[in-house]
């Protein structure tokens, strides 16, 4: 096995009259492959760090986080699909132009998907790993409901709205939340890693996308027709891989998406949401022969 050294930097992005700052990790030889981590409270670009280093043997991979989300302070911005389907295609276009393949996990997967209906082989082949299209309370109630946008909005307050998200994204409810749906193995979060997942919520600013992500304010369809539609356009080659185990309601969209003509779908028997993080050799077999 070859071992390859990360670099780990930083790329700017101007938004609103404001430079957002997000992180971005480089390593491995070979044709390019973009990495993208799924949209969540606790989600960075590390989460892709276990398949990112097993395929690196064979390509260059980047991995980049999300505005609003990762690991760096966030200014204040009324975060909207817009503005990451904007900066999905500043990616393709200024950052990682015409990559041999691209990675993205939960809510990237789907917007991934709608860009490259837009815009023909732009992200080479594409993986989709459990892809999501429907934030977590949208799911859970089973649609948008008009007071969700009062919910976002009311952690936006400098004061208050800084209080009621630690007392919503603490170690208790991230442990319950990751045993529910994100991890399969109980002992997986281990202290350090809940460590480093509670570091990501109490970055300056990561109340405001978050809150947005939770309620499907940044969702990339409002339904899954629209999400099976763009994949129905894409020509590019696709793999759909989730885990057996994944939450109900989120393994039906993906069982979903595994029925469109084309699209070739991988189960895997281990993990849950997060399976490429937690059982990183079964994702990164599944990818390497999808990739070759």
């Amino acid at each position: 096995m070859r071992f390859f050294r990360m670099t780990r930097n930083e790329i700017s992005w101007r938004l609103d009259g404001v430079e957002l700052r997000v992180g971005i990790d480089r390593v491995g030889a070979g044709p390019t492959v973009l990495l993208l981590p799924a949209l969540s409270s606790i989600s960075t670009r590390c989460e892709m760090r276990p398949l990112q280093e097993r395929i690196a043997q064979s390509f260059t991979t980047i991995a980049v986080d999300w505005p609003g989300f990762g690991d760096q302070p966030k200014p204040y911005i009324d975060w909207r699909p817009q503005l990451y389907a904007s900066f999905l295609a500043h990616l393709l276009a200024q950052v990682v132009p015409a990559p041999y393949a691209t990675i993205a996990a939960g809510h990237a997967a789907g917007y991934l998907t709608g860009h490259v209906a837009r815009h023909e082989h732009a992200a080479g082949r594409l993986v989709l790993l459990s892809p999501t299209w429907r934030g977590p309370l949208p799911t859970m109630m089973g649609g948008q409901r008009a007071f969700f946008s009062k919910v976002a909005r009311a952690f936006d307050p400098p004061l208050i709205g800084a209080l009621l998200y630690r007392l919503n994204v603490n170690r208790f409810v991230i442990r319950m939340m990751a045993r529910g749906h994100v991890y399969a193995k109980p002992d997986w979060l281990t202290k350090r890693r809940m460590d480093a997942k509670l570091a990501i919520t109490r970055t300056s600013g990561a109340r405001h996308a978050s809150a947005r992500f939770v309620t499907g304010y940044l969702d990339p369809f409002s339904s899954r027709e629209g999400q099976l539609d763009a994949v129905r356009r894409i020509t590019d080659p696709i793999l759909n891989v989730f885990a057996e185990n994944a939450p109900r309601k989120s393994k039906a969209e993906m069982e979903a998406l595994a029925s469109v003509p084309g699209v070739k779908t991988v189960r895997l028997p281990e993990g849950k949401l997060s399976f490429y993080e937690e059982c990183p050799d079964g994702a990164a077999g599944a990818v390497l022969e999808f990739l070759a």
